[in-house]
């Protein structure tokens, strides 16, 4: 497949740091990454060197698979491969934070830092990485997999070392950002917007969040509703709601205890409105279907091994499954 590709408006994508033939290792992987860095500091300093606003995302790609490899030596108490690219991620996120203060923008500038849905629970006990407050990882639709540490830096603006527990979801950022950079007229109008505006929270603090529910979906599916600190795991089609489950995530982090006695009697009418509006809204705006089409295209250097990656992938799509 494909491992890593540049473009620039108006030209064709390239595959980079891959030669054909070129076996990939987990010092190929790191390579890359270390690759993504330096670019990341160099765009940085070019866009701020521009005396405009500008907006720079970078997603780290260590440590995701950094528990497939041991360490010549461990320098944290629980020994994981995990923790230990933990450590170098922490370094390269201080480098940023660095620069953005050396650069003399960071009171002009907001950092946000997060990471992606759930660890990988697969790696666990190896990596030295356990779900220990927040049940299950990645796929799960527990709180450990769907839940994320998220920071937020603007020196001036957000308290420095404050904490909130207000319910944020990652969709809220490109409204909160608009609103931020005065850009509030360029959000789209001609479509549903999820994200709510979470300004007030970042500035004012806890209590001050827009948002008192999500809806929490596997694939096509919803399967659970958290409302302020309580959850209901929705009842399969066909299923009696009696068996629904409700949790108290205040008092049960690992969701392991039901309050469906004490929450369903009264809380279960105010889930089926929240739901009811959910399912309303999504008939008058309805889902797209996923994307189609040749994988890959438009890449102009793609490597044999992509290409026959390509080939057999498509073989694989037009096999009957029945």
């Amino acid at each position: 497949m494909a491992t890593g590709v540049e473009g620039k408006r108006g030209e064709k994508v390239r595959e980079v740091h891959m030669k054909p033939g070129e076996r990939w290792t987990q010092a190929k992987y790191d390579e890359m990454n270390e690759r993504y860095q330096r670019q990341t500091m160099d765009y940085l300093r070019k866009l701020a060197a521009q005396k405009k606003p500008f907006f720079l995302q970078y997603w780290p790609l260590i440590p995701v698979t950094g528990p497939r490899t041991t360490e010549d030596q461990y320098t944290t108490p629980n020994g994981g491969t995990f923790v230990e690219k933990m450590k170098l991620l922490d370094e390269w996120i201080g480098e940023i934070l660095d620069e953005v203060d050396k650069l003399g923008i960071a009171d002009n500038t907001l950092v946000v830092i997060m990471g992606d849905n759930g660890h990988f629970t697969k790696y666990s006990p190896g990596s030295g990485f356990t779900p220990m407050i927040f049940r299950g990882g990645k796929a799960a639709v527990t709180e450990g997999g769907v839940r994320v540490d998220a920071f937020a830096r603007w020196p001036g603006m957000i308290e420095a070392d404050s904490i909130v527990n207000d319910i944020v979801h990652v969709t809220d950022l490109f409204t909160s950002i608009a609103r931020f950079s005065g850009a509030m007229d360029k959000i789209p109008t001609d479509r549903v917007i999820d994200g709510v505006d979470q300004t007030a929270l970042m500035l004012e603090g806890e209590t001050h969040g827009r948002r008192d529910h999500v809806f929490i979906y596997s694939g096509n599916y919803l399967k659970a509703v958290v409302k302020e600190q309580y959850k209901l795991y929705v009842p399969k089609a066909g299923e009696n709601p009696i068996v629904a489950k409700f949790y108290d995530l205040f008092r049960d982090t690992r969701e392991e205890y039901p309050v469906s006695t004490e929450i369903g009697a009264w809380g279960g009418a105010e889930f089926v409105r929240i739901i009811g509006r959910h399912m309303k809204r999504k008939e008058k705006y309805p889902d797209e279907g996923p994307a189609l089409g040749r994988p890959y295209d438009g890449i102009e250097n793609l490597r044999p091994e992509t290409k026959a990656a390509v080939e057999a992938f498509l073989i694989k799509q037009s096999s009957p499954t029945k």
